[in-house]
């Protein structure tokens, strides 16, 4: 299972490289929507970063309650775990 420092890292990289985030933006307690300027189209591509680099499934619906970076990481570690429990 990859720690919480591990996802911080992997997900920050994602965010810089490929939606061009503020590295120094991206703070725990930062609002995810804000910081990142994310469309509906930008969303689609969020799911694929995240299906790719963490090989779960996001559920549609799963966005909705995420406001900011740490509940954005907190969403990525438990889906890690429920993937692993199965």
């Amino acid at each position: 299972m990859k720690s919480m420092n591990e996802i911080i890292s992997i997900t920050n990289s994602f965010l810089v490289d490929e939606f061009e985030a503020d590295a120094d933006a991206i703070k725990p307690k930062a609002d995810l929507k804000v910081v990142l300027d994310l469309d509906s189209l930008d969303y689609i591509d969020l799911v694929v970063a995240l299906e790719n680099n963490f090989h779960f499934k996001v559920q549609p619906g799963d966005f909705a309650p995420l406001v900011t970076f740490q509940d954005f990481y907190n969403y990525i570690e438990s889906q890690i775990a429920r993937k692993e429990t199965v």
